[in-house]
Parts: C-alpha cells; structure tokens; sequence
C-alpha cells in the first residue's frame, strides 16, 4: 500500500516543509510513543484523504532533534502544520480524528 506520508528529517526540513508551496502537517513522534503509534494511521488516512491539498510528513524526535527543538516539542505526538514555511497551527497529544480534521479544513482554506 503506498504511502503519502513523507519522512521529514533535520536534513531536508527545509526542502520538504520550509520550500513547500502546498501547507504541510508534520506529525512529531517517537518509536517508543504508545499515542504516537495509535494516531499514526489516522495521519495516514487523512494524507491520503487530502493529496494535493495538504503535505503530511512524519517527524521522529529522536532522529531529528534538533527541529523538535527549533519548534518547542516538549512531548509527543506534537502535530504542527505549517504554510508558507512558518507553523500555523499545533495540537498535542493523541486527539481525535475529528480535531484534527477541523484543523486541516481551516488551514487549507
């Protein structure tokens, strides 16, 4: 099953999300993260729902800490969308699905 889900890094952060003309939602988590596992799929379903209108990206803390840092994430799941490069908009912890689609339709508006 393909995925539309991108692994952004410390590395191409600012190619992936900073350089992106599309608004983008980046998912911090980490491995060890029980929350984080349980809304993954959520994310998945909703990159997929929203191709074209919306770049999600999967952030792990851990191998990237030094964005996690840039961006204040105190604890996972963070999910921060950004447009125009700079973060709009960010939710903490393992909300519904519902929330976070009322997030994305105002961000994509």
């Amino acid at each position: 099953m393909q995925t539309h889900v991108i692994e952004v890094t410390d590395t191409n952060f600012a190619s992936e999300v900073g350089g992106s003309e599309t608004p983008v939602l980046v998912d911090f988590s980490a491995e060890w993260c029980a929350p984080c596992k349980k809304l993954a799929p959520v994310v998945a379903d909703l990159a997929r729902e929203y191709v074209g209108r919306l770049k999600v990206g999967h952030l792990d803390i851990e191998q990237s800490p030094s964005t996690a840092a840039r961006f204040g994430v105190m604890s996972v799941p963070t999910l921060i969308f950004f447009k125009g490069g700079k973060a709009s908009e960010q939710l903490i912890g393992a909300v519904s699905r519902q929330s976070l689609e009322r997030v994305i339709l105002k961000v994509i508006a």
